[in-house]
């Protein structure tokens, strides 16, 4: 028998499993899978199991995507985990956890008004760290042109510990995001493949936004997807270092600070109901 937590973070929902006992996922990516199957499954975008912490850190995070692929890291994925830890702790007061993740050390903070605030890191802009092809390995990807779908896009590529490819679009609403999105991620420039975000600036401090995510499709959310939108609309000049990024399932507010130069993101996380297998 298995017990498992579905949450959700803006309607970005996992099934959470509490891996305490053992330092590996007790399920295969294959049977991941087949929970997320929205009709013979649980249904969810991805499973996430809270391991043992390793390197001095609190606990350890690894997801399954619902294709059965492992991404480094889910920024909704982990204010999930941090509310799940919370409730297996039997603790809900504002805390901090540090997280070990694919992608490094990662830092929630559940907050008194009951969202997560998560440090994210520093964001990686070399084409070699995304990885992408669009550019030399030690060169920024900023505006530079992709052909898909037997067009041009302009795009700006980040990584917040996984590979973002962003366009800023007049109106996401007109995107075909079925359509385009699975070309952008199996585009030849992004060995690792990429998370794909469709950005509507409203103003320097409000965007649009509508993802398409590796080894999920669409979504209702993305939270690696908010911070890299923030990024790469600051460093192409289209928005502040602090906004509002509004998602299909709501807002998350996201912060590039100056002081520090990482990435601050703050959203809710829900449980939805627990279950057995």
């Amino acid at each position: 028998m298995l017990e498992f937590s579905k949450y959700h973070g803006l309607g970005n929902d996992f099934i959470l499993i509490d891996n305490r006992a053992t330092p590996d996922p007790c399920l295969t990516p294959e049977q991941a899978r087949f929970l997320c199957d929205r009709h013979f499954g649980v249904g969810a975008d991805g499973v996430i199991f809270a391991l043992p912490g390793q390197g001095g850190t609190d606990y350890s995070m690894r997801i399954f995507n619902a294709d059965g692929s492992e991404p480094e890291m889910c920024g909704n994925g982990i204010r999930c985990l941090a509310k799940f830890i919370a409730t297996l702790e039997g603790n809900a007061a504002p805390r901090a956890y540090r997280i070990h993740t694919l992608a490094g050390v990662i830092t929630p903070k559940l907050e008194a008004d009951g969202q997560v605030t998560v440090d994210m890191g520093e964001p990686r802009l070399l084409a070699g760290e995304i990885p992408t092809t669009l550019v030399p390995a030690d060169q920024r990807v900023i505006n530079q042109s992709l052909t898909v779908a037997d067009r041009a896009w302009e795009v700006t590529c980040v990584s917040m510990g996984n590979p973002h490819c962003i366009t800023f679009v007049p109106d996401v609403a007109a995107i075909a995001l079925e359509t385009l999105g699975p070309q952008f991620e199996h585009h030849p420039a992004f060995p690792q493949r990429t998370n794909t975000e469709f950005i509507e600036v409203v103003r320097p401090d409000y965007l649009k936004m509508r993802v398409w995510e590796r080894g999920a499709g669409i979504t209702l959310a993305c939270g690696t997807g908010a911070c890299a939108a923030l990024v790469a609309g600051v460093i192409t000049d289209r928005c502040e270092r602090r906004a509002t990024v509004e998602l299909p399932g709501g807002p998350l507010l996201i912060e590039w600070s100056s002081a520090d130069q990482r990435v601050y993101m703050t959203g809710p996380a829900e449980a939805v109901f627990t279950g057995q297998l």
